[in-house]
């Protein structure tokens, strides 16, 4: 496999193997929490990858022990001001974190390799397939620090069925998913054994895809995204 191309971002790592561009959540000492950095790199990451035309294909997932936690909280609670303008966006519904956030077309596969809690649901939500370690975990906490459970829930209803999120976001983190019930439910669609082969699946399922027209795959994603937001409705 060729040497992956990296781009010039301080929390995500950005790459091309071949025709699967990957994006890579690189926080593992704050298991992968979006900061202020991170949210404001995510939109270029995603635009720089939805660009390069020798990438048909998107991987996302998160380096280390943790596929995605959502927002730092230590930072807010530090530095309140550093995420002014992502709370801005939240209110106007102007988001910019995910794929479908920023307008990306490609082929998005969410490669979830550890706990996925919080915001880091947006991503699952949000993906066009999913698929998880056989460890991973997925948890929504925001009711159990006093926030409600918004975007990532309505999000989710479109994988699974209601009442399996609504006993997520109700029971908040003192319940979390496995990988297998995850997959059960219909949030992702492959559970991989052992964990350590993720990437590689990952990697083998993007060459798959990639293999068809890329003009194709793009208007297929708009026609069926395009068509869920209209039932939605």
């Amino acid at each position: 496999m060729p040497e992956p191309e990296s781009g010039p971002f301080q929390t995500l790592r950005v790459e091309r193997r071949g025709p699967v561009g990957w994006l890579v959540f690189d926080r593992p000492d704050a298991g992968n929490a979006m900061d202020a950095l991170m949210m404001d790199e995510l939109e270029r990451a995603w635009r720089e990858l939805d660009a390069d035309p020798l990438v048909h294909v998107i991987v996302n997932t998160g380096e280390g022990g943790a596929f995605q936690t959502g927002l730092d909280m230590a930072q807010l609670a530090r530095d309140p001001a550093a995420l002014r303008e992502q709370s801005r966006r939240t209110k106007r519904f102007e988001l910019r974190f995910t794929a479908w956030h920023n307008d990306v077309w490609k082929p998005v596969i969410a490669a979830v390799n550890g706990v996925c809690a919080g915001g880091g649901l947006h991503f699952v939500a949000d993906a066009d397939i999913v698929i998880a370690a056989s460890n991973a975990t997925f948890v929504d906490p925001h009711v159990s620090v006093g926030q409600a459970s918004v975007y990532e829930t309505i999000a989710l209803a479109r994988k699974s069925p209601m009442e399996a999120v609504l006993r997520m976001a109700f029971v908040g983190r003192y319940e979390r998913l496995s990988a297998q019930r995850a997959y059960e439910l219909g949030i992702c669609s492959q559970v991989v054994d052992p964990p350590g082969q993720l990437v590689d699946e990952a990697q083998a399922l993007g060459e798959l895809i990639a293999r068809n027209s890329p003009a194709a795959l793009a208007h297929t994603k708009r026609a069926l995204w395009g068509a869920l937001e209209r039932v939605a409705r």
